[in-house]
């Protein structure tokens, strides 16, 4: 029988490492497997009132109002929401659109319409005000 020399021996620590590492490697695998066995559900067995929850339904036929500003139109589905917009005059309604639909700053809307930047924040709060009285008007209806 043979000394091994350090070369050798190298060589076999290295294997045993490897080897190690592999069927640790495959218990966490396993393990995982198992994890999901015990955790997971199919579809098929989820309760009625889950899927409901889950369900994403496309509106097709939906009623949609149609704003225009800047040459862009803007649909909007909520009839409540629609109904309190073409209440604002002309001017509050384009800043209202282009600040929450188009996502513009004030400085931005200003530039666009030839205003002064506080003239727009204003114009934009009492519009905000006069949306949410109208819809709670409209809510308790």
């Amino acid at each position: 029988m043979k000394p091994y020399s350090h070369e050798e021996h190298k060589e076999h620590s290295f294997d045993s490492f490897c080897k190690r590492i592999l069927k640790n490697e495959t218990r966490d695998y396993h393990r995982h497997l198992q994890y999901l066995r015990e955790h997971e559900i199919l579809f098929s067995e989820l309760p009625e009132e889950t899927l409901e929850q889950l369900a994403a339904w496309d509106r097709y036929f939906e009623d949609e109002y149609h704003f225009e500003v800047m040459g862009l139109e803007i649909a909007i589905a909520d009839e409540l929401l629609a109904e309190a917009l073409q209440t604002l005059p002309q001017d509050r309604l384009e800043i209202v659109l282009l600040s929450y639909f188009l996502g513009m700053s004030d400085p931005e809307i200003a530039d666009q319409l030839n205003l002064v930047r506080r003239t727009v924040a204003y114009r934009r709060t009492s519009s905000l005000q006069a949306l949410k009285k109208f819809m709670e008007g409209q809510a308790d209806e």
